[in-house]
């Protein structure tokens, strides 16, 4: 099936600003607040492609500041993220969604996910599955519903502007942990030899270009594997409705991600058990971060490649990437204690290289986990002030977007996860 023709997405910024200095930048600043002023609307940033719907309006969500400069003068210079509402208690939002928060856990609670909208990219998906890309057989079928990853993506992506934006991200959620389930983890997946596979899956992603006599031959390789076959039509799906630099920025972000499961399949192939600060680099490649980079494609904008590429905003998605994954470590703890074989996980290394209790090393996982949450926002607030133009603050209220989501599914998926007792 082809994928559907989705307008190329709008630049957030004035050309101009594409080469910018400090006064390119005021300038492109200026000009959008005047463009604004004079038409009575949002800045071109805020605006959603042509031919596709306006995101829909805002729902009650918690209130979410973001720590940022302090001091006399500077509250104007915080950001809010989230509207600005009471959040529900701990006892009110475990009710609803169904499963505990690790007590202590800094975290910010969501809405429930639109259940029209869960539905809806629930059917999709599984579609795109079975009838596209043939992604796994009949006796899989529980656990792809069980991972609930319509509900997950929702729930992360709430300024989607439709259901085609929230299918993007869909389905290279689903490719992605294809390719970690099938390559590296419970479905044959093997440390050895998984560089090639690696290598040969990420040409999905990022095309070869070789002679006229063995280019056929790569092509029919995409259909080799349900990974390949998934990264293939999921990426042909996002370049359909992402800019260049956008497809070019999740090429790279995939490689980083392939990086850390090579460096993790290594310590297995060696049984090694790496030192907590080699643990933490690993996971800055091996995590979430393809997801929350794509943000700006999924709400149908684009960030230009200069402002993403920015130091101070690389430091932030990789902090929102840390953290989320290491939110992955806490909530499927007891989930790998019980699966064949040693899994290395946060509290796992914390416990064989600091002499940790098993409860101890947990609970400083949790501590290790909530300095990085308070980084990244702190991170956030500063590069939102110092950097007030249009477009950043969007993308960066997407960013914690992910993470607030991500951070939901985790907690309220209980045919994934259940807690230690530890308490």
């Amino acid at each position: 099936m082809p994928a559907p023709e989705l307008p190329p997405p709008q630049s957030s910024l004035p050309e101009a600003a594409s080469h910018f200095g400090v006064h390119v930048l005021a300038e492109a600043a200026a000009r959008a607040h005047d463009i604004t002023s004079a038409t009575g609307g949002s800045p071109p940033c805020t605006t959603s492609p042509p031919g596709l719907a306006a995101p829909p309006a805002p729902r009650a969500g918690p209130g979410r500041i973001l720590r940022g400069p302090t001091g006399l003068g500077t509250t104007s210079l915080r950001m809010i993220l989230r509207d600005k509402v009471p959040a529900p208690s701990a006892a009110a939002e475990e009710g609803r969604a169904g499963g505990k928060v690790i007590p202590g856990l800094y975290h910010h609670p969501i809405p429930e996910p639109d259940p029209v909208r869960v539905e809806e990219v629930s059917r999709r998906i599984k579609s795109w599955a079975l009838d596209e890309v043939s992604l796994y057989p009949e006796d899989w079928e529980e656990q792809f519903d069980g991972f609930s990853v319509g509900r997950y993506m929702v729930g992360c992506h709430p300024d989607a502007p439709s259901i085609d934006h929230l299918m993007i991200a869909t389905r290279l959620m689903v490719a992605e942990n294809a390719v970690d389930d099938c390559y590296c983890e419970d479905h044959g997946g093997s440390p050895v030899g998984l560089g090639e596979r690696l290598l040969l899956a990420h040409t999905a992603l990022d095309a070869l270009h070789t002679t006229s006599e063995y280019q056929p031959q790569w092509a029919k390789s995409l259909h080799a594997d349900a990974p390949r076959r998934a990264y293939r039509s999921a990426m042909e799906y996002f370049v359909q409705a992402a800019g260049p630099s956008q497809a070019d920025r999740l090429r790279h972000d995939m490689a980083r991600l392939h990086l850390g499961y090579l460096a993790e399949a290594a310590w297995a192939q060696m049984d090694h058990v790496p030192e907590v600060w080699e643990y933490l680099a690993m996971r800055q490649f091996n995590n979430f971060r393809p997801c929350p980079t794509i943000t700006d494609t999924v709400g149908g904008y684009e960030l230009p490649a200069d402002l993403h590429a920015r130091p101070d905003m690389q430091k932030v998605i990789a902090l929102a990437g840390n953290a989320t994954t290491i939110v992955n470590d806490l909530y499927s703890y007891t989930k790998e204690l019980d699966a064949p074989g040693r899994h290395l996980n946060l509290p796992v290394v914390l416990s064989e290289r600091e002499g940790l209790s098993d409860r101890d090393a947990y609970l400083k996982s949790v501590e290790i986990h909530n300095e990085l949450m308070h980084d990244f926002e702190t991170a956030a607030a500063s590069l939102a002030a110092d950097l007030p133009l249009p477009g950043v603050p969007r993308f960066l209220r997407g960013v914690a977007a992910w993470v607030d989501g991500n951070h939901h599914w985790h907690q309220s998926n209980t045919y994934r996860y259940s807690l230690p007792d530890f308490w």
